[in-house]
């Protein structure tokens, strides 16, 4: 088992006059591989990924009783996928198809209607972000979807890319700070990669910043 070391990031204070939000019928939320082998126990862990199940619950919920669109990403390896250590790449074997290591835990219950879009299914192809080779953004122009919520794990990977072609397709983005945690290959990778994305355009927010 690996552990990668995540290290805290900063959340933006909030007070009365800080910055709400509100949904509307052009939103969406994007929660990135809540998956096994990226929580503790897995083969690929993160250390502290299993600390935003809650706050991410919290959003699901919030969008679902709100009847907007949510979505799911999951890494979906084949088994001789060219990312893992075996076959040359960089990492320890991990979310192969059909797995236990592939599947939420049971406390990261989602509800029916949300999608879940399966990426790194090719042998041949790395996908960090949602949209690489996946029908996300034809299911987002579909439901007229602006603004898209993105959380999950992990900051500096599937996070950072999927907000970085989110933003290059046009869609606004509110990045879930208190919803993500990062592997941090090196010293502050997430850190540096949550810099990135507010560079490109995206608003940092946490939970208590959403109007109920």
């Amino acid at each position: 088992m690996t552990v990668w070391k995540s290290t805290d990031h900063q959340i933006p204070k909030v007070d009365g006059d800080s910055l709400m939000i509100s949904l509307t019928a052009r939103d969406a939320l994007l929660v990135a591989d809540i998956q096994n082998d990226f929580l503790p126990g897995g083969a690929l862990e993160i250390s502290g990924g299993d600390d935003i199940l809650l706050v991410l619950m919290n959003y699901v919920q919030r969008f679902q009783s709100r009847s907007l669109p949510i979505f799911l990403t999951r890494d979906w390896h084949p088994s001789n996928h060219c990312s893992f250590r075996s076959q040359g790449g960089s990492w320890p074997a991990h979310c192969v198809a059909n797995s236990p290591g592939s599947l939420p835990p049971p406390s990261f219950s989602v509800p029916s209607s949300a999608v879940i879009i399966y990426k790194a299914i090719d042998r041949d192809q790395e996908a960090y972000s949602a949209f690489q080779h996946t029908a996300l953004d034809r299911h987002l122009r579909a439901l007229s979807v602006q603004r898209l919520f993105i959380g999950g794990l992990a900051t500096d990977y599937c996070v950072l890319n999927s907000v970085k072609d989110a933003r290059m397709l046009g869609y606004n983005v509110c990045l879930l700070v208190d919803g993500i945690k990062a592997v941090n290959l090196r010293p502050d990778d997430g850190r540096r990669a949550e810099a990135e994305m507010i560079r490109l355009g995206a608003i940092p927010i946490q939970w208590k910043m959403l109007q109920s």
